[in-house]
């Protein structure tokens, strides 16, 4: 498997890293290695649609996105478990993400339940999919602990929290071992996942614009190199064909400087943009 280290930081010298050819794998603290680039069935799709959830999710895993990311409060994890099945692809190819809805408090029933909707015998990564919607610390630290031990019976893939903050995470700390953490917002060790590239328009529009006429591609290319060339994992929810090809083709053909990576970091800084409970996060307040 393609991976790299989860050191890389930006710097000024404008030096362009060395094209691989290949978009890598992420090496997380337990030794597992997890796509930088995925495929999320989403939420914008309805319980109707179930059959067009499954169709695309084909599409996606034939044209080579292996990184599979479904979750029990969208409802999709039938959808996903199907498609795997009619893909065709072996299932050790597959790197499969599902989350806990809603701090669920009987999280061994809740798992066992998703691998039964999913027709799985396991999962590569398994979420806390709203961890600031816990009680209390000790019920956040309770349901971490509930999430490692089902890592440490299962013998697969790492648990994390997809949607939490620094301060959301450290609630884990008394009871929690942070190794197994693959994707959440921390400095201690632990990885970032970047949902979609949102907020326009922004202040990294002239720079996206610019880059993305430099090598080729599209602006949602740049902004998706963007997370991938610093180690943070891109997950895309499109429905396109046509798209979803194209980012494949393209993505692991260029890679951006340094010197871009940190420009448009510092242009991103201007604006701040949340789409998704405003309610728990206050208006100033830019985790």
């Amino acid at each position: 498997m393609h991976s790299i280290t989860a050191s890389f930081k930006p710097d000024s010298s404008g030096t362009g890293p060395k094209q691989l050819g290949y978009i890598p794998n992420l090496k997380l603290n337990d030794g597992n290695e997890i796509p930088l680039f995925g495929y999320g069935l989403g939420s914008a799709r309805s319980r109707d649609e179930a059959e067009k959830t499954m169709q695309v999710t084909v599409t996606a895993i034939n044209n080579g996105y292996y990184h599979l990311d479904g979750a029990q409060s969208y409802k999709n994890e039938t959808e996903l478990g199907a498609a795997i099945k009619k893909s065709g692809v072996d299932r050790s190819k597959l790197f499969v993400t599902t989350k806990l809805q809603n701090m669920n408090k009987d999280v061994p029933a809740a798992f066992a339940a998703s691998l039964e909707r999913l027709g799985l015998d396991y999962v590569d990564l398994y979420l806390i999919h709203a961890p600031f919607g816990a009680s209390s610390p000790e019920h956040l630290q309770q349901t971490w602990a509930a999430l490692e031990a089902i890592q440490r019976r299962a013998a697969h893939g790492p648990s994390g929290c997809p949607t939490s903050s620094c301060r959301t995470l450290r609630r884990t700390s008394p009871t929690g071992s942070w190794p197994s953490a693959a994707r959440a917002r921390s400095r201690r060790g632990v990885r970032p996942a970047d949902r979609r590239a949102q907020g326009a328009p922004g202040p990294c529009d002239d720079a996206y614009a610019e880059l993305a006429a430099k090598y080729g591609v599209s602006e949602a290319d740049v902004a998706l190199r963007w997370c991938i060339d610093q180690g943070i994992v891109a997950i895309t929810t499109s429905a396109s064909e046509q798209r979803l090809k194209g980012y494949m083709n393209r993505l692991p053909a260029f890679k951006l400087t340094p010197k871009e990576i940190e420009r448009i970091a510092e242009e991103g800084k201007k604006k701040h943009y949340r789409g998704y409970w405003l309610r728990n996060f206050a208006e100033d307040d830019r985790r």
